[in-house]
């Protein structure tokens, strides 16, 4: 189906658009797919169960309503740990311009021995933030001429990751969840694995 996408918009505007995830993604020249992904797993970090329990202490006292909530006590520790024990490094709110349909602001990028993984921090909605993460990854793929990157949306407690390969112009959603506090250890390790 042929879809109009403004020729100046933002990544975070792309979650306001009307259309399906995978017309947006025709309109730049890929596909969807969604299907589990065997991802490659590096180590655990080893604070990883400290961290585990931390958030499960601390869950009751913080309140989520707000994306920033989320990013600052969810997101941004599991990043940190991971940053400890990989020293990868990261980038918080990210500016990439490829051109005026393919800008705005990444919430995280991590870079690691020219890796790169693209986390996009949403509210409460999986889904759009997809389509945002899926438009951020055309972005930097393009820009750094990636032909193959990683990514995850976020909601704080539940994560979803995605895939894109550009040589072969798909991008594959994962069709499994990774919720935190109790699937982190799992969620370091596809992190940590992404950056190897």
């Amino acid at each position: 189906m042929k879809i109009e996408i403004p020729q100046s918009i933002s990544f975070s505007e792309y979650t306001k658009l009307p259309y399906y995830p995978e017309d947006i993604l025709e309109y730049f020249g890929y596909k969807l797919e969604k299907r589990a992904i065997a991802h490659e797993k590096g180590e655990i970090p080893p604070g990883t169960t400290a961290l585990s329990e931390r958030i499960k202490a601390y869950l009751p006292y913080v309140s989520l309503t707000s994306e920033i909530g989320k990013r600052e006590f969810l997101i941004a520790p599991v990043l940190i740990e991971l940053a400890l024990s990989t020293q990868v490094q990261i980038r918080p709110e990210y500016p990439v311009k490829v051109s005026e349909q393919l800008r705005g602001s990444l919430d995280y990028l991590l870079t690691r021995n020219k890796q790169f993984i693209v986390i996009e921090a949403k509210d409460d909605n999986l889904q759009k933030g997809f389509v945002q993460l899926a438009v951020e990854l055309i972005a930097v793929a393009t820009a750094e001429d990636k032909q193959l990157l990683r990514g995850a949306v976020s909601i704080g407690t539940v994560w979803q990751f995605a895939v894109l390969d550009r040589e072969n112009s798909v991008l594959t959603q994962d069709l499994n969840l990774y919720r935190v506090p109790n699937d982190l250890e799992e969620v370091m390790q596809i992190l940590s694995g992404g950056l190897e």
